[in-house]
């Protein structure tokens, strides 16, 4: 499997994978993405060369995930050291077929690898609160709850409410 950016003529197995990751969550009562969100979101990843994948033989897509140099919610937590270069940690997914294979701890690995590569002191990340499986993946790989709340507002009718998560990238 190899580790690498993503670009636009992965888009379709991207946003095939992701549909059947929503399904599933959606199958769990973790009703949080939908046809707009995260897919929509790949193209610009793409185009700012921050949408990395794991990829088998004959482009079987495993996860995928961006790394962005900022969240809209960072300023809502109580992060170790807020003043330090934090990369962000987004739409980060694994294929249904692979579940439960370690895939998961891989790709956070190969993410704070590239986060230290960026000279980034923390890889952090943001998770809504009824994620359970998402949240135990996260602290089972040495990520820190940060103090605070970050409510994102959907519409009207759905609010987010998301917790944050860090790690120290020790160089």
């Amino acid at each position: 499997m190899d580790l690498r950016r993503a670009d636009s003529s992965d888009l379709p197995k991207l946003k095939a994978m992701y549909r059947k990751i929503i399904d599933n969550m959606n199958r769990n009562g973790i009703s949080i993405w939908d046809e707009i969100y995260p897919c929509e979101f790949f193209s610009g990843d793409i185009e700012n060369n921050r949408l990395y994948l794991l990829a088998e033989e004959h482009d079987i897509i495993v996860a995928a995930f961006a790394l962005c140099e900022s969240h809209a919610g960072e300023n809502y937590m109580k992060w170790e050291n807020a003043h330090e270069k934090a990369l962000y940690l987004d739409r980060f997914g694994v294929n249904v077929d692979y579940a439960r294979c370690g895939i998961g701890s891989t790709m956070l690995r190969h993410a704070i690898a590239l986060a230290r590569q960026k000279n980034a002191k923390y890889l952090r990340l943001f998770v809504v609160d009824i994620n359970k499986p998402a949240i135990n993946a996260y602290l089972k790989n040495g990520f820190r709850k940060a103090e605070g709340i970050y409510e994102e507002r959907i519409d009207d009718d759905l609010i987010l409410r998301e917790y944050g998560f860090e790690i120290e990238i020790l160089r």
